[in-house]
């Protein structure tokens, strides 16, 4: 059983730009974006936006080396 670790949380179009990076490093995050699967369900939601990035434990170290200098400039 995997376990997984929060990597991001926060704009959904940020966290796409960190998604591809960690894809392109041959990580595959969990994403978890409540907003959309409200939408979906034909709820409202107040998360709408916003995304959750989710990397196996044994990654994490990794991913977040990835993810750093994004997170750099972005602020």
């Amino acid at each position: 059983m995997n376990t997984y670790k929060k990597l991001y949380s926060g704009n959904f179009l940020f966290a796409d730009r960190l998604i591809i990076a960690l894809e392109d490093q041959g990580i595959v995050p969990v994403i978890k974006d409540e907003g959309e699967s409200a939408r979906m369900a034909g709820f409202g939601s107040s998360n709408l936006g916003l995304k959750d990035i989710w990397v196996d434990e044994r990654e994490y170290d990794q991913a977040v080396q990835i993810i750093q200098p994004l997170l750099s400039e972005d602020h």
